[in-house]
């Protein structure tokens, strides 16, 4: 499929030397709050778009991968949404309406249930809120509280719920806040230090055991929200199996499960909502950004049972935009009706999987992730230099030194062997580790850890595996491998990342950072993305991050503290 192409500009005050790019980027300094923020990172002024294509006042041309903050499904201008809003405009209907009902409005809400999970659609209201995610979470914690009357609230670690008061109390980088923090899992740095299955397990049994604990300093909560994929917490997707037992263990306390689909809703993830992965039907939907076709929409989605609270309760100005709804009728249907949920799982699913093979041997790229066209790449900064792939191993005999003879064992396929301190199994003669080896070379993640696990041989116990690592033994007498100790993965290297970034710009390519320390290239392209496109994205992220690890330290120790000066790409990199 071919690039979109844009028409010919047609901007007398644009002049090709970016003059006029540099005076407009220059009194915006000057004039804006320093609370901006991509305007920082990203030193452009589009002037027009077209589908996944930005083009600057100065005639470079790039693809577009933050789409919006991922509220552009369709990516820019796309002609059904244009062709929607051009109906409003031209049928003279009013452009504003507080909470009154309006065709558009009676459309928008029609399409709106069509999508959502049946378990919530058969029995649900909305509330119009203001034209922000962060209002819907406020509305979203104000109906659980009333609903329920309690006012406590359960959230997660790395979560981000927006900037009002509320929303960022239960957000993760809340500096001081009254809402108790849950592990989230992310395997990559497992709060437990186990990850996989068993990490998320642990954290789910956390907060059964901290919710039945009368000691455990929490009162009742009115309600528990949540990301199914934290999206500025670093692209981390919440496995289907937790979500599934977070969904029991509200139910079964009668507590409301809020999920926060602000930026995984419509698609994003290879499923229409990302719930719907699991199979989970939430008591409360928050939904924004790509609901409203680009324009500023945000509304609440929740059970009827939960619908007592009294006029007013919640309202704002600006909760009946008719332009918006059109629009986010348009983008719905056409979502829907084009299966490009389907779509975003395949092309995501094409760019994970490449990905993975670009970061093997490149050991800052310490983990690649995602959902659908929700993908992260977390840089990291190895200390103690590269990483060496191994393939399968066969057998293990020199495991006999860690425990007694006779006591070798067979070893599953590695994962990635590197240096790694402080690794050695307890009681092991010399510091063995599971592979006979020295304490400094202990395979790393990709490996089941084992419960209680000892390194049994044939006439007796040796080396217990340290940090739930170890071997199970078989009716034979053999012991097979299970896993080893997990270590701590390598410092996060934010200024590697914005080094990466400035690095696409020059290429022709947007991304966005996030993550726990700023630390993970984020990409959220629409869903509208070609074939050409998604190889011209990875070829120049790839380009991107290669030149950024060339020119900078790859150790915590050596990354720069600031990177090089913006450059514009090459005229070659146009597009």
């Amino acid at each position: 499929m071919a690039v979109t192409q844009l028409p010919p500009m047609a901007l007398s005050a644009v002049s090709d030397d970016g003059g006029a790019t540099q005076g407009i980027l220059r009194r915006q300094a000057l004039r804006e709050s320093a609370a901006r923020t991509y305007a920082r990172a990203l030193p452009i002024v589009p002037v027009r778009a077209r589908g996944m294509t930005v083009e600057g006042a100065d005639g470079r041309r790039y693809l577009d991968c933050l789409s919006g903050a991922g509220a552009l499904a369709l990516g820019h201008n796309h002609p059904v949404v244009l062709d929607a809003i051009r109906a409003v405009l031209d049928s003279e209907a009013p452009l504003q309406v507080l909470d009154l009902a309006t065709p558009v409005k009676d459309a928008f809400t029609d399409e709106l249930f069509a999508t959502l999970p049946p378990g919530l659609a058969a029995r649900a209201r909305v509330q119009f809120c203001g034209p922000a995610g962060t209002d819907a979470v406020e509305a979203a914690l104000k109906l659980v509280r009333i609903a329920t009357g309690r006012d406590g609230l359960l959230a997660f670690s790395g979560a981000y719920h927006g900037m009002t008061a509320g929303a960022l109390a239960a957000s993760g980088g809340a500096s001081a806040a009254g809402v108790p923090r849950l592990p989230f899992p992310y395997d990559y740095r497992c709060p437990f230090g186990v990850g996989g299955e068993r990490g998320a397990e642990l954290s789910a049994c956390w907060a059964e055991t901290l919710l039945d604990d009368p000691k455990g300093g929490v009162p009742d909560p009115a309600g528990m929200i949540l990301e199914p994929v934290q999206g500025e917490g670093g692209v981390i997707p919440a496995p289907d199996g937790w979500l599934r037992r977070m969904r029991e263990i509200t139910a079964a306390r009668s507590i409301p499960l809020i999920a926060d689909e602000v930026q995984t809703g419509v698609g994003r993830t290879g499923a229409f909502w990302a719930v719907d992965h699991s199979g989970v039907v939430p008591d409360v939907m928050v939904l924004s950004k790509a609901i409203g076709g680009g324009l500023p929409l945000a509304v609440v989605v929740y059970r009827e049972e939960l619908d007592i609270w009294p006029p007013g309760a919640h309202a704002g100005t600006f909760r009946g935009n008719q332009l918006a709804m059109a629009a986010g009728t348009a983008t719905l249907a056409y979502v829907r009706e084009n299966h490009l949920s389907q779509r975003a799982a395949v092309v995501g699913r094409r760019m994970l999987e490449r990905l993975r093979r670009f970061a093997a041997g490149r050991p800052q790229i310490g983990e690649v992730r995602g959902r659908g066209l929700m993908i992260g790449l977390e840089l990291v900064a190895p200390e103690t230099g590269p990483i060496a792939e191994t393939g399968p191993i066969a057998e293990a005999g020199a495991m006999a030194e860690a425990g007694q003879a006779g006591g070798a064992a067979r070893v599953g396929p590695a994962a990635r062997v590197g240096p790694v301190a402080d690794a050695a199994w307890e009681g092991a003669p010399g510091g063995a580790t599971p592979y006979g080896a020295s304490q400094s070379e202990v395979a790393l993640d990709e490996v089941t850890p084992c419960e209680g696990a000892w390194l049994t041989g044939a006439e007796g116990e040796g080396a217990r595996g340290a940090l739930g690592g170890g071997v199970r033994q078989t009716p034979g007498g053999e012991a097979s491998y299970a896993g080893v100790a997990r270590t701590a993965a390598p410092p996060a290297a934010p200024a590697l990342a914005a080094a990466v970034q400035r690095e696409c710009l020059r290429r022709g390519l947007i991304v966005e950072l996030g993550g726990r320390h700023n630390a993970v290239i984020r990409l959220l392209p629409p869903l509208t993305i070609t074939d050409e496109q998604t190889e011209a994205v990875l070829d120049r992220l790839a380009d991107a991050l290669d030149a950024a690890i060339s020119t900078s330290g790859t150790r915590s120790g050596e990354l720069p503290p600031a990177a090089a000066p913006f450059a514009p790409p090459s005229a070659g990199n146009r597009r």
